[in-house]
């Protein structure tokens, strides 16, 4: 299956060793369908995701905003998202309803994301629809950060081509750079048997969804996620006990992609 029929759908160099001494000093939901949700929260940062189901997918947002509530220190984050399956970045500025989120302003960071990007043809459109909600996203006096994922599981290789991917349109833009997939990478350094994939080897799992989730917050708030309690707590919606050995390679993980790739 090539990436251009992945992105159709989708609504929307391997990482050192983990450091066994980072590991040993940690303590120890899925939902579906196209939405425009939003979760209110008191003031803090304010994040908008722009994407397609592999935002949504585990409602990606709001674990974010969970893992900031159970960090208890640092700003609370507030999220809201507009993703649909299939959707592509050009999708969503034709489509509009992204555009106007933005143009509501009060946003601290707009997150783009779109498909793998591997073909050079693909890498060049996440740039130029990059720059193109860049412009609106600092008109609106916020941030642009692109949520760099992960190929399909069966295109391995790949991986290196996603993240150059993301890593220049970031770049382009001078943006925020949330490196997931180089902390999917870095996990199975440590685990190679973490189930990060669903099912259908390409959307995440709640476990996949959780490592971006750290990466995202972690560039948001400057802080790392290592140490942070194994369970995610926020209000009734969120609730994941990772157990504290994998909280452990998970939260490490996100430290460690951040630490080689993240930007901004």
């Amino acid at each position: 299956m090539d990436e251009r029929s992945h992105q159709g759908r989708v609504r929307a160099g391997a990482a050192a060793p983990l450091a066994l001494a980072l590991l040993l000093a940690s303590p120890a939901c899925q939902s579906g369908g196209g939405e425009i949700s939003g979760t209110p929260e008191p003031a803090g940062l304010r994040v908008l995701f722009v994407g397609n189901s592999l935002t949504f997918r585990n409602d990606l947002p709001d674990i974010v905003r969970a893992i900031a509530e159970t960090a208890g220190e640092g700003p609370t984050i507030e999220v809201r998202t507009v993703a649909f399956p299939d959707f592509s970045l050009e999708d969503h500025w034709n489509r509009g309803d992204a555009l106007g989120a933005i143009d509501e302003g009060g946003w601290d960071v707009v997150v783009l994301q779109q498909g793998p990007s591997t073909l050079p043809e693909n890498r060049a459109l996440l740039v130029e629809w990059s720059g193109r909600f860049a412009e609106r996203i600092r008109a609106a006096g916020a941030r642009p950060a692109l949520y760099s994922i992960w190929p399909p599981r069966s295109q391995a290789n790949g991986f290196n081509l996603v993240r150059d991917s993301y890593a220049e349109a970031a770049t382009a833009v001078d943006g925020i750079l949330m490196p997931a997939g180089e902390a999917w990478r870095a996990a199975w350094v440590v685990d190679p048997d973490l189930p990060l994939y669903a099912a259908d080897g390409f959307h995440p799992s709640v476990l996949g969804s959780v490592v971006a989730a750290y990466v995202i917050w972690q560039r948001l708030t400057g802080r790392s996620p290592v140490g942070l309690p194994p369970v995610i707590e926020g209000g009734e919606s969120v609730r994941i006990d990772l157990g504290p050995e994998q909280a452990a390679i998970m939260q490490a993980a996100a430290a460690e992609a951040n630490g080689r790739f993240g930007r901004g």
